[in-house]
């Protein structure tokens, strides 16, 4: 018998936390300390979550098909097991190569773990009516940073940062694998308590399909790229508007917040109207905030908290989007579809974008950004336009 949906929410939800703050979080208290203690350099220290990514980009088509295939039970179990390798690789890498090898592995976990492929896996458990776990399975995810920082800097501190990644590897069996076998059942076993069809070998969009999902894969990965170069770059972004390092970590701590606070409006009110309008706001949040930042608007806290509720609503469209869309008999597989050109451009993007601010500086770094994001401002439009018209 399936758990129940809050159930099924909050063990799936622990997992995230415990996925992204080891993964893509991971870099920023543990860095430091993997750098001092080895001499490695740092470019590849960091470099280490865009392998990562790369990793979970190059594999997530597959995974979503499997998914469809055989449901998301044996591929989050899979996810734990290579966090929990990677993680222990890592921790016990006596070199670089080594090191980069682990995270090869992570990435592994990264693909069969993370939104995307957990997503799949609610949308193959709960057909049509996955958009409020997916919903609130983004509020748990929202809150990795704030858990994990804190949690590595205290490991780190207390057992060196090789004992916090191997017992963050023994947190990954320990607690994630058991509660993510705990709620996902067999394919067999639908969630509503009708058995699960076999899919088709192979997934095919008919003609009308291709033009919106061709343009919903555009501006996922546009978003995706804004996203993560802006993670990575904030504190220069800020320090170049005039904030000095304390304020600017001050502000940044509200990045978090804003994100799940968007979340929690979305989840009140978004079973009222279709999902494009989730991702409409969010291209309107996140180029009205960039643009805000550019413009050298003097209220940070509030360009923060207008940009980071546009990409913290941006991860539940990324999810509710496609099933609304295309529906939930392929939903896994086309997910894993999308969620290919942007893990690879979210990997990437960081590296182009410190690259243009060596080179030309924050500002123009931010100019381009802000371009983007009003470029997919107009592009969502588009869709919409598209789609109505459907």
């Amino acid at each position: 018998m399936s758990a129940s949906r809050p159930v099924t929410v909050t063990a799936l939800g622990i997992a995230q936390i415990l996925g992204w703050g080891t993964s893509f979080y991971f870099p920023a208290v543990l860095a430091k300390p993997i750098v001092a203690d080895t001499g490695w350099s740092l470019f590849w220290v960091v470099g280490g979550t865009s392998i990562g990514l790369l990793v979970a980009g190059l594999i997530s088509p597959r995974v979503g098909a499997f998914i469809d295939r055989r449901g998301g039970r044996p591929v989050l179990a899979l996810s734990s097991s290579l966090y929990a390798i990677g993680l222990a690789v890592i921790g016990l890498a006596p070199t670089l190569p080594v090191y980069l090898l682990g995270w090869v592995l992570l990435g592994g976990g990264m693909g069969t773990g993370l939104y995307d492929a957990v997503f799949a896996a609610l949308g193959k458990l709960y057909g049509e009516n996955a958009r409020g776990p997916i919903t609130h399975l983004t509020l748990f995810g929202g809150f990795a940073s704030t858990v994990c920082w804190p949690l590595s800097l205290l490991l780190a501190e207390t057992l060196g940062w090789r004992g916090a990644c191997l017992i963050y590897a023994g947190l990954h069996i320990a607690i994630a694998l058991p509660l993510q076998m705990a709620v996902m059942p067999p394919l067999k076993e639908r969630a509503d308590g009708v058995p699960a069809s076999t899919p088709l070998p192979r997934v095919a969009l008919v003609t009308r399909e291709r033009a919106p999902f061709a343009l919903l894969a555009l501006i996922l990965t546009i978003a995706a790229g804004i996203g993560s170069s802006v993670i990575v770059h904030f504190m220069t972004f800020l320090q170049a508007r005039g904030a000095d390092l304390a304020l600017a970590v001050t502000l940044g701590m509200l990045f978090g917040p804003a994100q799940v606070g968007a979340r929690v409006i979305e989840s009140l009110f978004g079973n009222r109207y279709h999902p494009i309008w989730t991702m409409v706001a969010s291209c309107a949040g996140m180029a009205l905030g960039l643009a805000l930042l550019l413009a050298g608007f003097p209220l940070l806290v509030l360009v923060i908290v207008v940009y980071g509720g546009g990409y913290g609503i941006m991860w539940i469209a990324r999810g509710t989007l496609p099933l609304a869309l295309f529906g939930a008999e392929r939903y896994a597989t086309l997910i894993g579809r999308l969620a290919f050109p942007s893990l690879i451009v979210q990997a990437l993007a960081p590296s182009a974008c410190a690259l243009l601010i060596e080179g030309q500086g924050a500002d123009a770094a931010l100019t381009v950004l802000t371009g983007f994001a009003a470029l997919n401002a107009l592009l969502i439009g588009l869709l919409w336009t598209l789609v109505r018209r459907g």
